[in-house]
């Protein structure tokens, strides 16, 4: 971790930076936009980028889409982006289950949205639960037993804006009386940016729920756990050294970086403020911070 106190972002030290990295990870809430609001600067900035033969990658934490539906969003705010380049935790929680050859018969029960579903089904995995159980009420009578899927093998958590008590429930229950039930949480963000005005809960939330109903912790899948990092490191074979994380939060992205030896930038556009780091109680200090990503793009200019 790195101990020094960041350095501000300069013309002095960008071209430092640019030159050393071969490709930029970026965050996406609070980074490249917020909500559905593209943050300033941003297009001109990635296109500069390309332009200069670096590499561009979007790490989420954000499992509510699907790498085609990220798609489809960077694609309907002005940006090219494919699917390649996009690694969701929704993505991450599907490639776990596949790396530890999670049994097919086995099904997959979701706290969470259509992101995660997409992703498993296009992994070969049987999914139940997400955005449909939203919908569902559980029945507190006497003598009513809460049924439950015997065969679910894994339980996934992670951003649910359709969260309720009959998702808990079934969720619960399958990770305490299924023999072997997985708990995988996407990540265990406090809050996001889900709009441009203002944060809101993250699915840190209702991991926290199901962490408290089964006394369990879960599987992280998402930032800063390094199973991405090792993705990416097997899809585009370039040395972390050689990658520099660009994030809005010191907890996730920034901590990602350093844990995997990358360099790191953070941008004050999102979730962390300059008084939080340089806080001195804070001792995640990135290499690099600035105001925004198209900061990149003023101080390159002559």
């Amino acid at each position: 971790m790195n101990s020094s106190p960041a350095q501000l972002l300069s013309a002095q030290n960008v071209n430092q930076l640019l030159d050393s990295v071969q490709a930029f990870l970026f965050d996406c809430d609070g980074v490249i936009w917020k909500g559905d609001k593209l943050i300033d600067g941003v297009p001109e900035t990635l296109h500069t980028l390309r332009s200069k033969g670096k590499k561009l990658v979007f790490v989420t934490n954000n499992s509510t889409k699907s790498r085609s539906q990220y798609a489809n969003k960077f694609l309907s705010l002005g940006i090219s982006v494919t699917e390649d380049e996009i690694f969701s935790s929704s993505f991450a929680a599907a490639m776990y289950l596949q790396l530890i050859n999670f049994p097919q018969h086995k099904k997959v029960y979701v706290i969470g949205e259509q992101g995660i579903l997409e992703e498993l089904q296009l992994a070969g995995f049987t999914a139940l639960g997400g955005p449909e159980d939203g919908k569902k009420t559980a029945q507190l009578k006497s003598n009513c037993l809460f049924e439950h899927d015997k065969s679910v093998g894994a339980v996934v958590v992670g951003l649910d804006q359709y969260i309720n008590y009959y998702k808990l429930q079934y969720g619960t229950l399958c990770i305490r009386e299924n023999p072997g039930c997985l708990f995988i949480a996407t990540n265990r963000d406090a809050v996001g940016h889900m709009t441009d005005l203002q944060e809101w809960p993250g699915a840190g939330c209702m991991v926290a729920a199901i962490c408290g109903s089964t006394q369990k912790e879960p599987i992280v899948v998402g930032k800063p756990s390094n199973f991405l990092m090792e993705f990416l490191l097997k899809k585009f074979d370039i040395s972390c050294s050689k990658m520099c994380m660009v994030g809005d939060r010191l907890d996730t992205d920034i901590l990602f970086g350093q844990n995997a030896g990358c360099r790191t930038l953070l941008v004050l556009s999102g979730v962390t403020t300059e008084s939080v780091l340089q806080d001195p109680s804070n001792k995640t200090q990135p290499e690099y911070y600035t105001s925004k990503v198209s900061d990149m793009l003023d101080l390159l200019r002559p």
